[in-house]
Order: C-alpha cells, then structure tokens, then sequence
C-alpha cells in the first residue's frame, strides 16, 4: 500500500495587539529641544537634562519606562534638572527616556523616545526580567497552537497543545538533544475530534534557522483508532531569547486503515523552560 502524503499551503493571521496610552497624551504638539542629556562619569553618577519647549508648559521625565521625576513645575520654555542615578536598576547601558508637557489648559503631551548611555555597567533588574519571562512562560506553556488537518477532502481547524515533559542534554545552551512530549489536539471538523499522543522529537541546530527537529509520536482517540505519526518540525527564530516560534508537518496512520490517515500543519511556541532535564 502506498502512502501519499498531501502538499498543500497555510496561511496564519497574526494580530498587532496596539497599547494606546492616555487619550489626553499627544506627540509633537509641544515641541521638545534637547540642549543636554547625559550621565556624568564621576561619582555619583548624575544625569543631566536641560531642554527649551517651543511653548510654555510644566514638564516632567519618565526614564527607562519605569522612573518619574519633576523637571519644571511651574510654567516656563527652559528646563533644566539633575537626577542623581545612585541605586536605579536600568534593562541596558543604553537608557531611553521621554519628556511630558503640560501646557497652561491641563493638556499633556509625549515627546518622542530620547537616550543616554551610562558611563558604568548598570544594575541589571534581573527579577522584573525573570517575572516577564514567567508570565510570558505560562502564557506559552497555557495557550494551545493552531493547527490545521486534512483528511482525505476533508478539512479541519485544531487547537494542540504540546508539553516537553522529559528532555535530554546536549552540548549546546540553547536546545536539548532531544525530548519527550505529551500532546492533546482537538479538531472541529473531524468525526473523531480529540487525540492524545506521546513521542519523540530530536532536535538537530542548524546554521541560518534554530534547528530541524525530526519525530515520532503514537497516537489514539480514544474510539479505537491508534496509530503512529512521523513529522518533521522547523524552529524559525526565537522570541524573548527563550521561545522559538515553530512550522511542523505531522502524517497520522492507522494501520491496516488508511482512510483514516490525515496530514497536520501546526504553527507553534517551543520552550523547555518547564521541562524536566536528564543528562
């Protein structure tokens, strides 16, 4: 019996999530002139900061997303300030900060994004880096993938959700040789929906791409139909340093059944950060 397995082309929509911030905020319609921006190399390290506004208005600093402090309180077209840098944790050497206005009617304005560079390694927060990474982490590790299958003309969307739960170390610091995983996947077209599946995936690093990870897993959905499933998966680039978005191809066979046989294109986040390491 010859097994012909289908080629066909997917397409996923990926949605620009847009933050709008206060709807009082406006950009440009104060005009901000920077004279001086810089931290001084001398202890203790200093920043100093001195603008002139093309109208005149109340100002303030927001430095590194994170740090507020008072330029001007009272109205006026000079600004000037000293912020002394002693005890702040910064994400970079190269620190961004903005300026807001407010002119004489209350109304607030947002410059564009301005920097400086420190004259020293800075204190890196690493527990708001670690707290970010968490919470993106369960959001990968919580969130199911798009899946798309296709039985013979039959077609159908899926959601699956893979977890690493045993992977094997390997020489390098970014993937494991190799895991075990535990998946779950439920089609919505399909007369038999749900499957469970436990395999194996070897990961192989290749230059120009993250790796090429060929596997194999078996399969059941619980109605009698067990099989086998070879696939091929392709990490594309990471995300946050710790995520790499994925393209699978998976061909699911029942034997002594082929009419049951169907194809599986999934569009994923990999991650070992919550699986268990073996040497």
């Amino acid at each position: 019996m010859k097994i012909k397995l289908p080629l066909f082309l997917s397409v996923i929509l990926l949605t620009l999530c847009l933050i709008t911030p206060d709807a009082k905020a406006q950009t440009d319609s104060i005009e901000v002139y920077l004279i001086d921006a810089y931290a001084t190399p001398e202890l203790p390290h200093t920043f100093k900061l001195s603008f002139f506004t093309s109208d005149v208005c109340k100002s303030k600093v927001i430095i590194d997303d994170r740090y507020t402090y008072v330029v001007s309180d009272e109205y006026s077209d000079m600004h000037k300030t000293e912020i002394d840098l002693t005890g702040l944790k910064f994400k970079g050497k190269i620190v961004n900060f903005v300026i807001v206005t407010e002119d004489t009617l209350g109304n607030l304005y947002t410059s564009e994004t301005f920097d400086f560079n420190l004259p020293y390694e800075p204190e890196i927060d690493e527990e708001a880096n670690l707290i970010k990474l968490c919470l993106f982490g369960a959001a990968v590790f919580l969130l199911p993938n798009p899946n798309f299958g296709i039985m013979g003309s039959q077609t159908s969307f899926s959601l699956t959700k893979e977890i690493p739960l045993i992977s094997f170390r390997s020489k390098s610091f970014d993937y494991p040789s190799g895991f075990i995983s535990l998946e779950y996947s439920y089609f919505f077209n399909f007369q038999s929906k749900n499957y469970l599946r436990l395999g194996y995936k070897k990961i192989y690093e290749v230059s120009g791409i993250e790796y090429i990870s060929p596997g194999v897993s078996t399969f059941t959905n619980f109605s009698g139909s067990n099989g086998v499933s070879p696939e091929v998966s392709i990490g594309l680039f990471t995300i946050e340093d710790s995520f790499t978005f994925y393209a699978r191809y998976r061909y699911n066979i029942k034997p002594g059944d082929s009419s049951v046989n169907f194809s599986e294109i999934t569009f994923g986040l990999y991650s070992g950060f919550f699986s268990f390491y073996l040497d």
